[in-house]
């Protein structure tokens, strides 16, 4: 049970040291049977309980008595996971870059100046950079392309850092296999120069065609320039300004919030003895960093712990795929199902009518012949119940319906509200 990790999760900072991998350990043989027990360091003192209700309380300071445990459903938790897993920090995230440029070096398949005007105004205002003063119009090339190129800057990324590029076809190139992006200015939402992109583009795609028949596959008229590009300003963010860290759940949900809080709490109150954790909403946990420690190693400490999580029951379909996903909490109660299909299908076969032998009038012709044939496949009435996943996907696959079935029939049972959960439909 996963609730037994909790009563040897007193593992973390005893000695004021820091054991995520042994108490993973543990928590790994607790999840096969193992009695819960608390021990410190070495094993000793370990103490037995007769339940895993008792062992959450002792283990949350209430003494071992579960009345007492402030959150009892903290003993049945869903999936555990690492903090750093399913929480950010607030404000440490990317940041988006785009830059227009040239790609040069294409076999015939650029841009047509003619059809593409604003690639000819910008090769003329990069020779004319490189002293080089073309007069307009005297150039017909089809070796360049005008690009967009666009690229994500990390968090703490340092000037000259490297990070990936992507370039895509603004006028009406062919394809960009074999080019080479000239140096491109990437811009950031405030519009100041933050990275530099240069170099030679890998293509995945590729077209070919003859004078009757073209093959296209993928998409040749965009590509990738790993490292392409050369972080030249530092993002500033306010990590390490403030006393106070604001954690940020993937998944809102107030059960994994108030459970974040807790344990932060529990594991600080053995290394720092003091609270550290607050929580905020449903998706923000906000951590007060001790004085006597920098934030970067404060994160490192505790983005390893284990945390239960929860989720909202939800079932997931896409009618277009046929695709039905269902989520571990999803309940239905009991219910009737009868599940049938009308096949109607319609056959022509046009067949001549002649004129008789010898006959001086009359013409062929050509009549239709409609044949009509209508199916009804029909089910038993079956019984659904699902208490929980196991038993609804059981459930479901004895009734033998395809899975564009299945959802039909999912929704059927959200209108008569017997579905527990919510049904999302792409």
């Amino acid at each position: 049970m996963i609730g037994r990790s909790f009563g040897i999760g007193r593992s973390f900072g005893i000695g004021r040291s820091l054991k995520i991998g042994r108490s993973l350990g543990l928590v790994a043989a607790l999840l096969m049977g193992v009695m819960p027990a608390f021990a410190d360091e070495g094993g000793r003192n370990v103490r037995h309980f007769n339940s895993e209700a008792a062992s959450d309380a002792s283990w949350l300071g209430s003494g071992g008595d579960p009345a007492k445990m402030r959150y009892s459903d903290l003993s049945r938790p869903g999936v555990v996971a690492r903090l750093k897993d399913i929480a950010e920090i607030q404000g440490v995230r990317e940041n988006q870059l785009v830059g227009y440029g040239l790609v040069i070096g294409l076999n015939g398949t650029g841009d047509s100046l003619r059809n593409s005007p604003f690639t000819e105004q910008s090769l003329r205002a990069m020779l004319d950079n490189l002293g080089i003063s073309p007069p307009a119009g005297a150039s017909r090339a089809n070796n360049i392309a005008a690009v967009i190129v666009t690229a994500d800057i990390p968090p703490f990324a340092t000037p000259g850092s490297r990070i990936d590029v992507s370039v895509s076809s603004l006028g009406d190139a062919k394809s960009l296999q074999g080019g080479t992006l000239v140096m491109t200015p990437l811009l950031g939402a405030d519009g100041e120069t933050y990275a530099v992109a240069q170099g030679n583009m890998i293509i995945s795609g590729f077209a070919a065609q003859g004078a009757a028949e073209s093959v296209t596959q993928g998409v040749p008229t965009s590509g990738r320039i790993p490292n392409g590009a050369l972080v030249e300003r530092k993002v500033e963010g306010n990590f390490n300004r403030d006393a106070d860290i604001v954690l940020e759940l993937h998944n809102p949900d107030f059960s994994t919030a108030i459970r974040v809080a807790d344990l932060v709490n529990v594991f600080a109150n053995k290394r720092y003895h003091q609270s550290v954790a607050k929580e905020r909403d449903a998706k923000t946990v906000v951590l007060k960093k001790p004085a006597s420690i920098s934030a970067a190693r404060f994160i490192a400490e505790i983005e390893g712990l284990p945390i239960p999580t929860d989720e909202v029951a939800r079932v997931v379909v896409d009618e277009r795929t046929g695709t039905v996903v269902i989520g571990e909490k999803v309940r239905v109660s009991r219910v009737a199902i009868s599940h049938g299909s009308l096949t109607v299908r319609v056959t022509e076969t046009p067949y001549a009518s002649q004129p008789e032998p010898f006959s001086e009038t009359g013409d062929t012709v050509v009549l239709p012949q409609t044949a009509v044939d209508a199916n009804e496949q029909t089910s038993n009435i079956g019984i659904l119940g699902g208490t929980d996943l196991d038993n609804l996907v059981k459930g479901l696959n004895q009734i033998g319906v395809k899975p564009t079935g299945i959802i039909a029939i999912l929704q059927a049972i959200k209108t008569s509200g017997a579905l527990h959960a919510e049904l999302v439909v792409q």
